[in-house]
C-alpha cells in the first residue's frame, strides 16, 4: 500500500476507526499524529466492538507495527489503561506499540485546568471541550513549558511534576475549584514511568527507518477539518491540526514520502460540542440520523448534533487536504429518509452566496444552507456487499455527493462492522 494519511473532513466522528481498520490489512506501519484522548476510534469486528483512544487502530491486526507521534498529547494514565483492556481482550501491545519520546503529556494538573476553566466561562462562551486536559496540553506545549514522554526517565522528572502541581493549586484555588494532592500525582507518576519504559523511543527514526525499508505507512489522525486550529471553526476547535499537514509535523515523516490522501467523511454531517453547524437539524429528522446512526460520543456519550450532508465543508476539506480519495460512511442511516437534502452553498441575508467556508464566524452566522433535494431509496443497505447491488437511487446520490466535492470514492461503509465495507479501487 502507498504511504497513506487518513483525515476526518468534517467535525469528526466521521468513522475513521473503521477506515483505518480496513487499510491496515495493507500497511505494515500504522501511526497516530496528533490530538489525544479525547478521540475515540470505534471498530466492531468478529462482533466484538472496539474503542480506541490513544493507540493506533492497527493494533487489532496481529503482526502490526503502531506507533503514538511526537504530535500526540498522551495521557499516560488513559494509555495504561487502554493497554489493560486491550490485555482483556487477549491483545498484547507489548513489542508492537511505540510511544514517541518527544510526544508531550496531558498531566493531571492539565485536566483540572480544563474542567475549572470550562466551569468558569459564561453558558454562551463555552468551547464545548471534553476536560482531558487537551488544550492546556498543547498550550503547555506552545508556552515550552511541557513535559514529554521522553521526560518520564530522566531524573529531575518527579521534581517538575511538584512544582507544576505547586503553581497549578494556586491557580484553582483562586478559581473557586479543588485542588491535588502533590504526593498523590508523585507516586502516580513514578509507577507510570515504570510501566511505559519498555514503549518509550525514538519513533522519528522509526519510521523513517521503515520507510527506506520499502514499508507501507498509514497515519491516521483523530477529530477532523472543521475541528483544526488554523482551518476549523475557530474558537469551536480542538488545539491540534487534525488535517493531512499535521501528518508530517506529528510524525516526522517528509512531506515527499507522501503517497495520497484518503478522506473519510459521512453520507450526512454531524458534530459534538458548540460552535457553528450550518445544516443541523434540530427536528425529529435529525433525531432519527441520531438515534440510528449511534451519534453519541465515544469518549463523552454526549448527543452528536446531526444535519445534512454539507458540499461546501466537503469541499474545503478536499482542498485544505488534498484528498485524492474518499471514503464514505453511514450510508445506511440514511435507507428510511423519502427525501435527501444536499447543501451546495451558502448565502449571506444580503444575497452574496459562498462556495467556500468562510473564515469569519460572524460572516457563517449570516448564511443559510442552498438546499438541492434528491430522492431517497427507502430500501435497506447494509446487507449489501457490491456497489453495483445498491439501490440506483442510493448510488445517485452518492455519486451526485462526489461530484460536488471532488476527488474519487475509493470505500463506502453500509454498517459498522468490518464486514460491511464496500471497496472501489482503494
Amino acid at each position: 500500500m502507498p504511504n497513506t494519511i487518513l483525515v476526518g473532513a468534517q467535525w469528526g466522528d466521521e468513522g475513521k476507526g473503521k477506515v483505518i481498520d480496513v487499510l491496515t490489512a495493507q500497511a505494515d506501519v500504522i501511526v497516530r499524529y496528533q490530538g489525544g484522548s479525547n478521540a475515540g476510534h470505534t471498530v466492531i469486528t468478529g462482533g466484538r466492538k472496539y474503542v480506541l483512544h490513544l493507540i493506533p487502530s492497527g493494533i487489532l491486526h496481529a503482526g502490526k507495527q503502531c506507533v503514538i507521534g511526537n504530535g500526540v498529547v498522551l495521557d499516560p494514565f488513559d494509555l495504561l489503561r487502554e493497554i489493560e483492556m486491550l490485555r482483556g481482550y487477549d491483545i498484547e501491545p507489548a513489542g508492537r506499540l511505540l510511544i514517541s519520546s518527544r510526544a508531550h503529556m496531558v498531566m493531571r494538573w492539565h485536566r483540572a485546568l480544563d474542567a475549572a476553566d470550562e466551569a468558569r466561562r459564561a453558558s454562551d462562551r463555552k468551547i464545548g471541550t471534553t476536560g482531558r486536559g487537551i488544550g492546556p496540553a498543547y498550550g503547555a506545549k506552545m508556552g515550552r513549558r511541557g513535559l514529554r514522554i521522553g521526560d518520564l526517565l530522566g531524573d529531575g522528572f518527579l521534581d517538575a511534576v511538584r512544582e507544576a502541581t505547586r503553581e497549578t493549586n494556586e491557580t484553582l484555588a483562586a478559581w473557586g475549584a479543588p485542588t491535588l494532592c502533590e504526593e498523590e500525582l508523585v507516586a502516580d507518576y513514578r509507577a507510570a514511568a515504570e510501566a511505559l519504559r519498555p514503549y518509550i523511543a525514538d519513533t522519528v527514526a522509526t519510521v523513517n527507518a521503515a520507510d527506506r525499508a520499502g514499508k507501507s505507512i498509514l497515519l491516521e489522525g483523530a477529530q477532523g477539518t472543521m475541528l483544526d486550529i488554523d482551518f476549523g471553526t475557530y474558537p469551536f476547535v480542538t488545539s491540534s491540526n487534525p488535517t493531512a499537514g499535521g501528518a508530517c509535523t506529528g510524525t516526522g515523516l517528509s512531506p515527499r514520502r507522501i503517497d495520497r490522501v484518503v478522506g473519510v467523511i459521512k453520507c450526512y454531517t454531524t458534530r459534538v460540542g458548540a460552535g457553528p453547524f450550518p445544516t443541523e437539524l434540530a427536528d425529529a429528522t435529525g433525531e432519527h440520523l441520531r438515534q440510528k446512526g449511534g451519534e453519541f460520543g465515544a469518549t463523552t456519550g454526549r448527543p452528536r448534533r446531526c444535519g445534512w450532508f454539507d458540499a461546501v465543508v466537503g469541499r474545503y476539506a478536499a482542498m485544505v487536504n488534498g484528498v485524492d480519495f474518499w471514503a464514505m460512511t453511514k450510508l445506511d442511516v440514511l435507507d428510511e429518509q423519502p427525501t435527501l437534502k444536499i447543501c451546495t452553498a451558502y448565502l449571506r441575508d444580503d444575497g452574496v452566496r459562498y462556495e467556500t467556508f468562510p473564515s469569519d464566524l460572524g460572516v457563517l452566522s449570516r448564511c443559510t444552507p442552498v438546499y438541492e433535494e434528491m430522492p431517497g431509496w427507502l430500501t435497506p443497505t447494509s446487507a449489501i456487499t457490491r456497489y453495483d447491488d445498491l439501490p440506483v437511487k442510493a448510488r445517485a446520490y452518492v455519486e451526485r455527493l462526489v461530484e460536488l466535492i471532488g476527488g474519487r470514492l475509493g470505500i463506502l461503509s453500509v454498517g459498522p462492522a468490518r464486514e460491511t465495507t464496500l471497496r472501489l479501487g482503494l
